[in-house]
């Protein structure tokens, strides 16, 4: 009898985050693809676009006009998911038919003025004025007294939904702890009950110790694929400190987390020469979200892309009604992702 090898057998993983299982089917990534694809060519994008709902001096959909920003520019979505001061109301039938009315806030946040870049095309030092803002955001979003959860994120190219290609990213505040958030603060506690440790602080010392799936990092910042990945190049960012929210980053920090997002930008252009596709948010809490014992501030960075800028990966039929697969192994996406050059591949032209 062979002896069970994670690099080719299936097998289950378990994501302490989330306390779910992730189904790995290594040896199905030689199958051949005859499904959908993506188209591959991009056009490229001028450096200011008078269309553009969101380039400088440029008028919104909703007739509000930017200013002519030189930096980065927050401002109020307006076509937000959330709305402030709406009236309080629930609904209870049976417990079956259940609402609840829900108030927050909800914020664009653009990271240039420049229509043509991204993150991955951006100098560090522009990427932590956006991680400056993100914290300032953070900080004043949070300290409202109705406000219990502030999630930062990037959705990044068409394929992830997004409707505007100027680099830009959203913040929306709610009343309450969104689900995926709350099971997380429940994982962190349970762990720290149990450990009087962090969750991510121990998973961080297994990644340091083997450095198997770890793909940038610096003196602040870790970057891995996490043992427990769904996504085929799904990534992790931890801190080698533990902070509970971006507000509790002092400027170094805040320049390395530049550095480390730029570090896996770049890296994931390059992986098929394309400009990727992501979605990408910070988990953290704030002073109005309860107890929190050992969390630590963290961000998710989820790609779809599979094998090409033109094959994705699809969550269908057994992910929506059993549980999460992928084939690829976490540590051969590490591999691949660390071996990338740490220069633009359009810089390299």
């Amino acid at each position: 009898m062979a002896k069970f090898d994670l690099t080719s057998h299936p097998h289950k993983r378990f994501d302490p985050l989330r306390r779910q299982w992730i189904l790995v089917s290594p040896h199905r990534t030689e199958r051949p693809w005859q499904g959908q694809s993506e188209a591959s060519s991009e056009d490229p994008l001028e450096r200011y676009d008078p269309k553009c709902y969101l380039c400088p001096g440029n008028e919104r959909a909703s007739g509000v006009r930017n200013p002519p920003y030189t930096g980065t520019f927050a401002f109020d979505n307006d076509f937000a998911a959330l709305q402030p001061d709406i009236p309080a109301g629930e609904i209870h039938e049976k417990e079956l038919l259940v609402a609840k009315s829900e108030s927050g806030t909800c914020r664009v946040v653009c990271f240039s003025p420049r229509h043509d870049l991204t993150l991955a095309r951006m100098e560090v030092a522009d990427i932590k004025r956006v991680v400056d803002v993100w914290a300032q955001e953070f900080s004043r979003l949070s300290n409202q007294p109705d406000i219990q959860s502030v999630q930062i994120f990037e959705n990044r190219g068409a394929m992830m939904g997004c409707s505007n290609p100027h680099p830009h990213g959203q913040i929306w505040a709610n009343q309450s702890v969104p689900d995926l958030l709350g099971q997380e603060i429940a994982s962190f506690q349970e762990y720290f009950d149990r450990k009087r440790s962090g969750l991510l602080e121990d998973y961080l010392t297994i990644e340091l110790e083997s450095a198997e799936r770890i793909v940038v990092s610096n003196d602040h910042f870790v970057v891995v694929v996490p043992f427990w990945a769904v996504w085929p190049f799904e990534t992790m960012l931890l801190s080698r400190r533990r902070v509970a929210c971006l507000s509790e980053l002092d400027d170094q920090d805040r320049t390395a987390l530049a550095d480390v997002l730029h570090q896996l930008t770049v890296r994931y252009d390059n992986l098929f020469q394309t400009s990727f596709p992501y979605t990408m948010g910070f988990h953290q809490v704030t002073p109005e979200c309860g107890n929190a014992s050992g969390f630590s501030f963290h961000g998710h960075i989820f790609p779809p892309l599979l094998r090409s800028p033109t094959i994705r990966k699809f969550m269908v039929g057994y992910e929506m009604l059993a549980s999460p697969q992928r084939d690829i192994t976490p540590e051969a996406a590490a591999d691949q992702l660390k071996q990338l050059s740490k220069v633009h591949y359009l810089s390299e032209r």
